[in-house]
């Protein structure tokens, strides 16, 4: 079996005459240097998940949803020891030798993301993305398949299990949040994603130095099929929303989490919440790392408009469909 040459290894190449190779090149309308906006704009929302007003919290997460589809939690109480224990031993899983990586890639034609990899989504042009990634299930626990966890560094399962502990209690918080804000009852949903059987995908996204940022992108504009995604950053600035048609950079603020909204709850919510288009650019000198997670129904669930947003006045925007034909769909880039 032919082993697919990763980014990092292409990238150590790059650098020796300072190219990259073509089908890392973007068409012009997408490249980074012709296509980021650097006038002022406002700021991607911060909001505190510690708010002792409820119905503030609610109507400025509702609102963040509608009109951005992105914001940054602050005080959500994930210790920032265990974020940084986080980012310790994804980065070190990345800095193994390349042969004790592969023992964890992606099966050839397996069914699931899981596994180390560098190629996701189909792109028609054969252009690829500057980066690589690792995918896993980290909840619930009946998901989880413990042959794509690394061995090493030998902490890694016990942070990931912990991280995924405290991730449950942000997540219950934000779904509550988001419910409220359409004026449904707190759980509904959560419910309607999947409720306790919704799973949650770890990806980490390992950007490394590029000779030519200005012409790469790490990954291209999508939004997520994902309900939510949860990201944690590290320092080095890439992600990029699409705003009032202009790529403006999100700004990075220690220990925030990053929160995308994500196909299924703009499906849930008919268009209210609006899922977020996004990128991320590349950097010469450092490398840039990411941890999503994303909240993924579980599989073989119907995903719809809630009957109670939808009427006369406001018919269904999306047809109902089972989670895995929608992602299928969409990975593979077919209608919808």
């Amino acid at each position: 079996m032919e082993v697919e040459t990763r980014v990092q290894a292409i990238a150590s190449l790059s650098f020796l005459n300072d190219t990259i190779p073509s089908e890392f090149i973007r068409p012009e309308q997408e490249q980074p240097a012709l296509t980021t906006y650097h006038g002022s704009v406002p700021d991607i929302p911060i909001i505190d998940l510690n708010d002792p007003q409820e119905e503030h919290l609610v109507r400025s997460v509702a609102k963040a949803s509608q009109e951005w589809g992105i914001f940054q939690v602050i005080n959500h109480g994930i210790p920032s020891d265990l974020i940084a224990k986080l980012q310790a031993v994804g980065k070190e899983f990345f800095e193994l030798p390349q042969e004790e990586k592969e023992a964890y890639a992606k099966p050839p034609d397996a069914q699931s993301v899981e596994g180390y990899g560098s190629k996701l989504q189909k792109d028609l042009q054969g252009k690829k993305g500057w980066a690589d990634h690792l995918f896993h299930k980290i909840w619930p626990p009946s998901c989880i398949n413990y042959k794509f966890w690394p061995k090493n560094p030998p902490s890694y399962r016990e942070v990931n299990e912990e991280y995924a502990k405290y991730l449950e209690e942000v997540v219950n918080k934000l779904f509550t949040l988001l419910s409220l804000g359409l004026d449904l009852e707190s759980n509904a949903l959560k419910e309607a994603a999947g409720g306790e059987e919704m799973e949650y995908v770890l990806k980490i996204n390992y950007y490394p130095p590029c000779p030519r940022p200005d012409l790469a992108l790490g990954v291209v504009a999508h939004t997520d099929l994902s309900s939510i995604t949860i990201l944690v950053p590290n320092q080095v600035p890439g992600l990029q929303v699409l705003k009032d048609e202009r790529w403006i950079d999100a700004k990075y603020i220690p220990n925030a989490l990053i929160i995308h909204i994500g196909d299924q709850i703009e499906i849930l919510s008919n268009g209210k919440y609006k899922a977020v288009l996004h990128r991320t650019t590349v950097d010469k000198e450092k490398t840039r790392m990411s941890w999503p997670v994303f909240l993924e129904p579980p599989r073989e669930l119907v995903v719809a408009p809630l009957v109670q947003l939808v009427s006369e006045d406001n018919p269904p925007k999306y047809k109902p469909k089972k989670f895995k034909d929608y992602a299928y769909c969409k990975l593979n880039k077919l209608p919808q």
